[in-house]
């Protein structure tokens, strides 16, 4: 995965797509990080989990910029937010997720709010990366508040 992102680096900077290329160079530099931070080379899985922080990063941004008024600033996070989305894996679907908390209820015997820690740790190990901490939030206290 790593390759792809040099390779994307190099291809954005002969296109001279400025936005990609400043992205790109970000998201390599905090896979460094994590790399001196760890002590060695990230696997795929920790790779993703960089990309995956820096897209709630973008998110975030985004929305205060909204908060602010903002719009011009809020439209580049959004755009950076586009390029990095990319580099992620497909998004499990609603329904896929609702199969997978409901298991995971069950794996646990969880039976209310009190739970929630638990069954979040189950699902989100059994998804990894392909659906954000949020949805799977907003499913789990709907599930466990039935």
């Amino acid at each position: 995965m790593l390759d792809q992102i040099q390779e994307d680096l190099k291809q954005a900077q002969l296109a001279r797509d400025g936005v990609k290329v400043s992205t790109l160079r970000l998201l390599l530099s905090e896979i460094k990080n994590a790399e001196i931070q760890k002590g060695g080379p990230l696997s795929d899985e920790d790779i993703v989990s960089v990309t995956q922080r820096e897209v709630k990063k973008r998110k975030e941004a985004a929305a205060g910029f909204r908060q602010g008024g903002r719009e011009e600033q809020a439209q580049k996070e959004e755009a950076e937010l586009k390029i990095l989305e990319g580099y992620l894996p497909a998004q499990i679907s609603d329904e896929e997720l609702i199969g997978v908390v409901s298991q995971a209820i069950t794996e646990v015997g969880a039976s209310s709010l009190a739970d929630m820690g638990k069954v979040m740790g189950a699902v989100m190990g059994k998804v990894q990366g392909r659906a954000d901490g949020i949805r799977v939030s907003n499913i789990v206290k709907e599930k466990l508040s039935q």
